[in-house]
């Protein structure tokens, strides 16, 4: 019997009054897997690409079957493995023209598989009706499990590699009067595991509850599919991974919540109780995001009427510099309320920052203000830090001179720090300050503001009827955008009036 007369892409139909060409058939059936006369091995049917029939090369004489990515060429035969088919097969043929009506097959290659998941099931009976294994094998999903019988089992298996557990409720706990023993158990046991629960449709009230209690959700048994169990994990996973955000960022706001309260608690709060001075101090730390800094100010009034100012500034900028010029202050506090002053008073502030400190380069500087009862006259201390400013009545603010101060608290044991008298007036502002104001630069190359710099400003200021708070507010603000931004170190500012029988400036 003559062979079918067939044609391909490369051998178009024959015009009217030619003769058709004809192709000898092969041999033996064509096989659709690529293997020699057989059906395809049932192995074929799990493997991710089974259903792309690949074929292996054409033989010489043999028409080419089964199909693959590329373009179409002629054959007869009966393909088996995935089923039965007749008409024409497909093989790869490079360079070949697709037949018309017939579009490519995709590209031949593995499929992207997602990242594979580890899972520890949790079941009495993991042999059951109920296999976790073919579930998740006819979804297609990528998951390594591990069974255990019991907690104590699932506790030897529990690694960090693991992403999920799916725990059947079922399981007896150590309360039997508690339906969810075991969950609670688990949840000890495993508390940065996501947690699946797996229950009977009938018990919908247990499968919210477990919920309730951690897990990230729930199950049904007898309404389980593989697409669902695989959907569930992979929701549980990234569930369990928001919730733990969630629960730390929670955290670091309770815990800045808590930093902020206790550096408001650490800064002072004035003693100045039957005194006519008026107060005023703005405090702005180096630190992003803090409140308190290595500077550090108070003022108090003994019970003689005496008024008693201090403002320092301990060298650095972290937590611990902030806390050591917190103990300062309070120590300093203490002492003048126990009626020490001057040299004698930071003598003893020196032994404590000795004591103090974790290094010893660390070291502070002060400046302390003693004003007396009448307000006309005060004593002046001075360890390493800048003189204070002062607008009298009807003048323009200026330094107050000081020649003979002592060095920095915790440079050199033994020192002398003597005091001025200074002659304040009727009224008077005195403005003490710490270093970080005058450090800033002035936007003209590197240079600084300096407390020449910052006298003009505070002139210009004074000029405009500020006082007070607004004053400093003021000041501290023109320094920023003198600087271009951000002062970079630890910033402190405090200012006593007195208004007198005059009018303050």
């Amino acid at each position: 019997m003559p062979a079918p007369q067939m044609w391909s892409p490369r051998t178009p139909p024959p015009g009217p009054g030619e003769p058709a060409p004809v192709t000898p058939a092969a041999p033996g059936p064509a096989t659709g897997s690529g293997a020699p006369g057989g059906a395809a091995e049932a192995g074929d049917l799990a493997r991710p690409g089974a259903l792309l029939g690949r074929g292996g090369p054409e033989e010489p004489g043999r028409p080419a079957t089964g199909t693959a990515s590329g373009a179409t060429a002629t054959g007869l035969g009966t393909s088996t493995g995935l089923g039965t088919s007749t008409g024409l097969g497909t093989s790869h043929v490079p360079g070949a023209v697709p037949h018309p009506g017939h579009a490519p097959a995709a590209p031949h290659g593995p499929a992207p598989q997602a990242t594979a998941l580890n899972l520890l099931v949790i079941e009495d009976d993991p042999v059951g009706p109920f296999t976790v294994s073919e579930l998740l094998h006819t979804a297609g999903t990528r998951v390594r499990i591990r069974t255990a019988r019991n907690l104590t089992e699932a506790e030897r298996l529990l690694t960090d590699d693991v992403n999920c557990i799916l725990l059947d409720l079922a399981l007896p706990g150590r309360d039997p009067d508690d339906e969810l023993a075991a969950l609670r158990a688990l949840l000890r046991l495993a508390p940065r595991h996501a947690v699946l629960a797996l229950t009977a449709s009938t018990h919908a009230e247990r499968a919210a509850e477990a919920v309730r209690v951690g897990a990230q959700d729930y199950l049904f048994r007898d309404e389980l599919d593989g697409r669902l169990l695989s959907r569930a994990i992979r929701y549980a996973v990234e569930r369990k991974r928001a919730d733990t955000a969630q629960y730390k960022l929670a955290e670091s706001r309770l815990r800045a919540q808590e930093n902020a309260r206790l550096e408001r608690g650490l800064l002072p709060t004035p003693l100045l109780d039957g005194s006519d001075l008026r107060f005023a101090a703005r405090y702005r730390p180096g630190r992003s995001r803090a409140l308190l800094g290595g500077d550090f100010y108070d003022t108090v009034r003994t019970p003689d009427g005496t008024v008693h100012a201090m403002i320092g500034d301990v060298c650095g900028h972290g937590p611990d510099e902030a806390a050591l010029g917190v103990e300062l202050r309070i120590a300093w506090r203490a002492l003048t309320l126990a009626g020490l002053c001057g040299d004698a008073l930071l003598t003893t502030l020196q032994q404590v920052l000795e004591h103090e400190r974790d290094d010893d380069e660390i070291f502070a500087t002060l400046c302390t203000v003693d004003i007396a009862p009448d307000g006309r006259r005060a004593e002046l201390s001075l360890a390493g830090h800048p003189a204070p400013l002062i607008a009298r009545a009807g003048g323009p603010a200026s330094l107050l001179a000081y020649e003979s101060g002592g060095p920095a608290l915790g440079l050199l044991p033994q020192t002398r720090w003597p005091r001025r008298r200074v002659e304040l007036g009727d009224a008077w502002s005195l403005l003490m300050y710490t270093d970080g104001l005058i450090e800033g630069r002035t936007g003209v190359g590197n240079q600084r503001l300096g407390q020449e710099g910052m006298t003009e400003m505070v002139n210009r200021l004074l000029t405009t009827g500020l006082g007070g708070e607004a004053l400093l507010e003021a000041a501290v603000t023109e320094a920023r955008e003198l600087n271009g931004g951000e002062l970079t170190d630890d910033v402190a500012v405090l200012l006593l009036e007195r208004t007198g029988r005059a009018t303050a400036p």
